[in-house]
């Protein structure tokens, strides 16, 4: 048995994890399979590169979960947010990054902590159990053959979604002459979107052209894979009635051209995607339609005539275990205690909350801390894929409001900031038990 804690993926919760163990004062290897070992979204072999939107969604910690949890890891020593708070990009009231910037400071800090040792491998299996504390961060990219020990090992044949990735856009060959830059309700610095307008006969078009359009094939053993709802590509969106993206992704409200004075029908947002505000995230445009028949259709939308696409969308299958069944309430394999696991393959959705259960499970494994308080975004977060979800129907979660238990007496618009606030008080008291055990 050895002190030693590994850490199995450099995602943005293995980077977490190796974070906060090592400055519990542990000794940490993090083993990352890139560049050994290419995956089919990864582009570079840096720790916690954003594969998808570069978006942490909503800073708002008084008002929205996902806000709450970003204040709750600042306050927990969150590597993840410091560096995302140090690479912000104007986004209204969300957290953008510049992704590079963003793994880049992640990938330093890692490289460059005394307590951590990165090892570029595959970890093709299971580690034998005399070799001490281990977190699988494998997240949804997760390797072949570790993904089969694992199933090996839980009698269980996993669970698994499809995931959109959205085209980025070149700044410079957006027309301006015809798009405009706005926030939704001004929010935030009030023109951090460029927004394309379409009236209703383009927008029925663009509808009509999505479902034509053709779509990437699925393997057969593919076939029967769910999306996840949290990320559905725009076309099959477009399939379940012609209004839907109008009151989705595509929805005008909040938005006024003040060229004409009117709201438009619809719109398509684009948010700035690198600090240097060259490229551009088409908002809610994750897709599975072919790179031709993409260049093609989006270049329909009024203002993106000419556009040029840094990148184009893409489609990956995620996997994640059944954790309400398999973990215990400190992400422990009920089968094998010595084995943790973080990230999207324990069914949470999205970066933040990918992150968030990397920093609880590093500091689990460091000794560090009982679970936090179910009142709180991460006891919140962790009680439901540990335990509240059912095992039966589980599926990817993202935090939100409706994890936490009631508080008596909050109503209306100051129910929210009452558990915000209840939250962040009943943190505070984990924090300093924290560090009083740590002393």
């Amino acid at each position: 048995m050895t002190d030693t804690i590994h850490i199995v993926g450099g995602g943005l919760a293995g980077s977490e994890a190796a974070w906060q163990a090592a400055e519990a004062g542990r000794q940490v290897v993090l083993h990352e399979m890139r560049p050994v070992r290419a995956t089919d979204a990864h582009q570079t072999d840096r720790l916690a590169e954003l594969v998808c939107s570069n978006s942490l969604r909503s800073d708002d910690a008084m008002n929205n979960a996902v806000g709450l949890l970003h204040e709750e890891m600042r306050r927990a020593g969150s590597l993840v947010l410091r560096a995302a708070d140090a690479h912000r990009l104007p986004a209204g009231g969300a957290l953008a990054v510049d992704r590079h910037g963003f793994s880049d400071a992640v990938t330093k800090a890692i490289a460059g902590h005394p307590g951590i040792a990165i090892l570029r491998e595959e970890v093709a299996g299971l580690p034998p159990e005399d070799r001490g504390p281990t977190v699988i961060a494998t997240g949804p990219l997760t390797s072949p053959a570790l993904a089969e020990a694992v199933r090996t090992l839980t009698k269980d044949d996993g669970l698994a979604f499809f995931d959109a990735i959205a085209p980025i856009v070149h700044k410079e060959s957006i027309d301006f002459d015809t798009c405009w830059m706005q926030s939704r309700y001004d929010k935030g610095d009030g023109a951090d979107y460029v927004n394309c307008p379409m009236d209703k006969e383009q927008y029925e078009t663009f509808i009509a052209a999505l479902l034509a359009g053709e779509k990437t094939d699925f393997k057969e053993w593919e076939t029967s894979t769910p999306y996840f709802e949290g990320c559905l590509p725009i076309e099959v969106m477009a399939a379940r009635g012609a209004e839907t993206l109008r009151f989705g992704p595509m929805k005008p409200v909040g938005l006024c051209d003040a060229r004409t004075g009117r709201r438009p029908y619809a719109v398509v947002q684009l948010r700035q995607d690198n600090a240097l505000g060259t490229l551009w995230n088409m908002v809610g445009f994750q897709t599975k339609l072919k790179h031709g028949e993409q260049t093609r259709i989006f270049r329909m939308i009024p203002g993106l005539q000419n556009a040029s696409f840094a990148r184009l969308g893409g489609l990956h299958r995620n996997t994640f275990i059944n954790s309400p069944r398999l973990l215990d309430g400190q992400l422990r394999l009920k089968a094998r205690p010595d084995l943790r696991f973080a990230g999207q393959i324990t069914g949470v959705e999205g970066y933040v909350e990918s992150a968030a259960i990397g920093l609880l499970a590093g500091r689990f494994a460091a000794g560090l801390d009982t679970p936090p308080p179910p009142t709180t975004a991460f006891g919140a977060l962790l009680a439901h894929i540990t335990g509240g979800a059912d095992a039966k129907t589980f599926q990817p979660m993202n935090v939100n409001f409706g994890l936490f238990p009631e508080l008596k007496g909050a109503r209306g618009k100051d129910r929210k900031r009452a558990m915000a606030e209840r939250a962040l008080a009943d943190l505070a008291a984990w924090l300093n038990a924290s560090q009083e055990r740590a002393a």
